[in-house]
This record gives C-alpha cells, sequence and structure tokens, in this order.
C-alpha cells in the first residue's frame, strides 16, 4: 500500500459544487478570503472563482511588518488575473495598539497568533458588512497537526481544502494551473522572519502526509513505519502532535450536563 496520498479526479468538481451550493443555501452574496500570495490561499482562491465566478468573491491583502513584498506582489498579480475585488488593509498599526494596550513584549509565537486573529476579525468585520461568507485556506495536514491559529486562521465560514493534505494541494495547484511561482514557494505562516511550515514542525510534508494517511487507514506507528521507512521518532513525535492538538478542532469544550451536547453528540 502506497502511502502517499492521491487526488481523486473527481475533487475539483466535488469542491466548486461544495463552494457554489453552500453559498446558495446561506443566501449570503458570495465569497471573502485572505490572500497571502502563497499556494494554499491561491488554491481556495482560484476554486471560488471557478465554482461562483469572479463577481462573487473578494480578498483582502492584509500585510504586517514580518510579510515579505515579493509575496504581497505576487497576491496582487493572482488577484488581478482572478478579476476579483481587492482591498489592501495594514494591519501594523493594529498589532501597535494591541501591544500598547496591554503593555507588554511579545515574544514571536505570541505575536504571530495575535496577527493571525487580526486578520480573522477583519475578515470577518468585512464579510458582515458585504453579506458575505469567510473562506478559510487551511488544509488536512495543518489542521491534523493543530499547525495553525486557534480563532485566527482556524475560524472560517467554509473550509474548501480542509480534507486535502498539504501533498495534494500542491496537485490540485499543478491542476487548476496555480502560477508555478506560487507553488515552488517554501510554506511558511510568515510570523517572523525566515519562518518555514517544515522546520518549525521538524519535517517535510512529504512525510508528514504519509504518516497521517496512514493513521487515516488505521495503521500502527509500526506498519507505517515499515511501509515507509520513516523514522519511528518522527511518526511518533507526529501521533502525539495530533493527539495533543485535538482542542484546536473543537469548539469550546463543554462538560456534558444534557441529553445531548453541542460538539458532542447533538447532531444538525
Amino acid at each position: 500500500m502506497d502511502l502517499t496520498p492521491k487526488l481523486g479526479s473527481e475533487t475539483v468538481q466535488t469542491l466548486k459544487t461544495f463552494i457554489a451550493d453552500y453559498l446558495s443555501q446561506s443566501g449570503a452574496q458570495g465569497y471573502v478570503l485572505g490572500l497571502s500570495g502563497g499556494i494554499d490561499s491561491a488554491v481556495v482562491a482560484k476554486l471560488l472563482v471557478e465554482a461562483v465566478g469572479s463577481d462573487k468573491v473578494a480578498v483582502l491583502l492584509m500585510p504586517s511588518s514580518t510579510t515579505l513584498d515579493e509575496d504581497m506582489k505576487d497576491a496582487q498579480k493572482f488577484a488581478e488575473e482572478l478579476n476579483v475585488e481587492i482591498a489592501h488593509i495594514d494591519i501594523e498599526p493594529v498589532l501597535a495598539s494591541y501591544k500598547k494596550a496591554m503593555e507588554i513584549e511579545l515574544n514571536q509565537m505570541s505575536a504571530g497568533n495575535l496577527m493571525s486573529r487580526i486578520r480573522m476579525c477583519i475578515l470577518f468585520a468585512f464579510a458582515n458588512q458585504n453579506n458575505l461568507l469567510v473562506a478559510g485556506t487551511s488544509n488536512k495536514s495543518e489542521l491534523l497537526t493543530g499547525y495553525y491559529t486557534k480563532y485566527g486562521d482556524g475560524a472560517s465560514d467554509i473550509l474548501p481544502i480542509g480534507d486535502l493534505y498539504k501533498t495534494q494541494v500542491r496537485m490540485l495547484a499543478n491542476e487548476i494551473q496555480i502560477p508555478a511561482k506560487i507553488i515552488a514557494k517554501v510554506p511558511s505562516a510568515g510570523f517572523w522572519a525566515g519562518q518555514s511550515d517544515e522546520e518549525e514542525l521538524g519535517i517535510t510534508y512529504e512525510e508528514l502526509d504519509k504518516i497521517l494517511y496512514g493513521l487515516e487507514n488505521c495503521l500502527s506507528a509500526q506498519e507505517i513505519h515499515r511501509m515507509t521507512g520513516i523514522e519511528m521518532e518522527k511518526i511518533t513525535r507526529v501521533i502525539e502532535r495530533v493527539e495533543r492538538t485535538w482542542h484546536k478542532r473543537r469548539l469550546g469544550i463543554i462538560p456534558k450536563v444534557g441529553i445531548k451536547t453541542v460538539g458532542v453528540d447533538w447532531r444538525e
């Protein structure tokens, strides 16, 4: 069994149908998302446009002092090619006001998570003002490992690529013709200069996705090791990370008192 996740032949159409149907059922006028210049947001933006039309999609470019100018230029160019509404909002003054009000020196991680939550607030305010839905850009690899900001980039109305591993997102990007320059970028949350996903996670996405896909298929750590040759230490670390970050994949945890509890056994 090959543990490299594949991309189904109907995946693109499934995602576009979901996007269009959800908008139709919601009564909203369209979608808004944050465009970073990276592969995930580019893929989501392209899917949205192909699903509902460029006139129903808006993108926000929300740089901070740690954002690369090149990324914003790439995001701007890509948005123009999609012919969508574009808004530029510099979040640095907002971040500075938070720091001033808190009167503390935030470390890199705290500041990065705060930036993500500021962007979330801006996206939802823009969505509320214009009767839009917020489209998130997190992928399955990030969701399972908790590699995102709780109530930041993890907060959205829909997650079009939330059931696709990062390696599948790359395959999808090629299929829907995302610019090669964007596809080739080193994945980064942009929390600080030089940050990269794989360095922070301590594993490549190719290895990570094989481990996660093995877990999805109910394989043990030993079986994943035997089938992939990935070191047991890495496999164990990924499993521990998935278990440790389960709280990020649920709303605020509720102690069970009633017959049916929201987020536990209440079915919508």
